[in-house]
């Protein structure tokens, strides 16, 4: 489970690339300017948060802590941060709707059979949430080799070694075993007789859907009557075609380095999606970010705000909802220093005076 959140694709490039560009990125120190009306509130895709940053969607995240999205949408809830929950989750769209008291995100593959997707976008939209986050990289699944080797394969193989780790985490083990589900909740009951993991995972592994076009994301802008988010673009003409699409915000992502190995980090792709969709729509960033300076340094280059992954999976891993809090408040304790010795005192006008050279990146 470690290794699924931590590790990327084939040789992990563009994992590395994802750290490594955004240290490479130095920022302009400032003194003698008055900064004691630190403010990091925003506004994201329409919704107040408390500062430029949410949960992205994390698959399989309540086998990462018993019942985690339900702990983790009520920890980011309670922080004032939005929560997005993944199609591959493990507690259900109904599960986490019912157990917060303010609506989130969901997030949506578009699979073959179009009939369940409109189906997930009816859930969607009895379960009030304020925005589907359309993923449009995952059309073929790159090869993750340390899920390949660990047994986390798709249908997964239960290994002895896999079985001996379980038994010395009995405190992990006996809580995902007693938790609400311990399959895919979204996808069960689609298919009769499917009522263990890896039968519903033989099903998902066909369900991917190679032919997804940009009417395909027309035709989910049809169906869905909230915000829309696209996540995955990393291309100067791909945004601009997906700024046509009626979307409302877009999300330079690299699938966190789990997809096209060799891609360009997702903030050095940043400028040129935020140039080419020049103000029309909202820019968010989802990859490498993991303390408060890459929040800032996002903003700096054009993101209305960041969605962390890993740094919310290691937190809900380790203490849940109070480990999901910790990891939140580290990033915004950081920001708020960060910002205040670059010579700011609101989030909302960081732009590129933050970064050291008048913005030229160092990459």
């Amino acid at each position: 489970m470690f290794d699924y959140a931590d590790r990327g694709s084939y040789d992990e490039v563009t994992l590395r690339r994802n750290r490594s560009d955004f240290e490479a990125i130095a920022l302009r120190q400032r003194v003698a300017i008055d900064v004691s009306a630190q403010s990091l509130a925003t506004t994201l895709v329409g919704e107040p948060a408390v500062m430029p940053l949410g949960i992205a969607p994390t698959g399989l995240t309540g086998l990462f802590y018993p019942d985690g999205e339900i702990v983790g949408a009520r920890a980011a809830q309670a922080f004032g941060v939005p929560f997005c929950l993944s199609t591959l989750s493990i507690c259900s769209i109904e599960d986490v709707r019912a157990a917060v008291s303010r609506p989130f995100w969901f997030q949506l593959y578009l699979m073959r059979d179009r009939g369940f997707n409109e189906e997930l976008i009816a859930r969607a939209t009895a379960a009030q949430c304020s925005a589907i986050v359309l993923t449009l990289d995952l059309q073929m699944q790159g090869l993750r080799r340390n899920d390949l080797k660990n047994g986390l394969a798709i249908p997964p193989r239960l290994t002895l070694r896999n079985a001996l780790e379980a038994a010395l985490r009995p405190a992990w083990t006996f809580g995902v075993l007693f938790g609400k589900r311990r399959t895919f909740g979204n996808l069960a009951g689609r298919m009769p007789g499917a009522d263990g993991l890896v039968t519903l995972s033989e099903w998902i592994a066909t369900q991917f859907d190679p032919t997804v076009s940009w009417k395909d994301v027309e035709w989910v802008r049809s169906r869905w009557p909230g915000k829309l988010i696209l996540k995955g673009v990393l291309d100067a003409e791909d945004a601009r075609l997906a700024c046509e699409t009626g979307a409302d915000a877009l999300v330079v992502s690299n699938h966190g380095g789990r997809q096209l190995d060799g891609a360009r980090s997702t903030i050095a792709a940043l400028p040129e999606v935020v140039e080419a969709v020049a103000g029309r729509r909202e820019v968010l960033l989802d990859g490498g970010v993991q303390c408060g300076q890459d929040v800032l340094r996002a903003l700096a280059l054009g993101a209305r705000g960041c969605l962390i992954g890993k740094s919310f999976l290691y937190g809900l891993a380790a203490l849940g909802g109070e480990g999901v809090t910790t990891a939140l408040e580290l990033i915004r304790k950081e920001l708020t220093v960060s910002l205040a010795l670059t010579g700011c005192n609101d989030v909302r006008t960081v732009d590129r005076r933050v970064l050291a050279g008048n913005g030229r990146l160092h990459l």
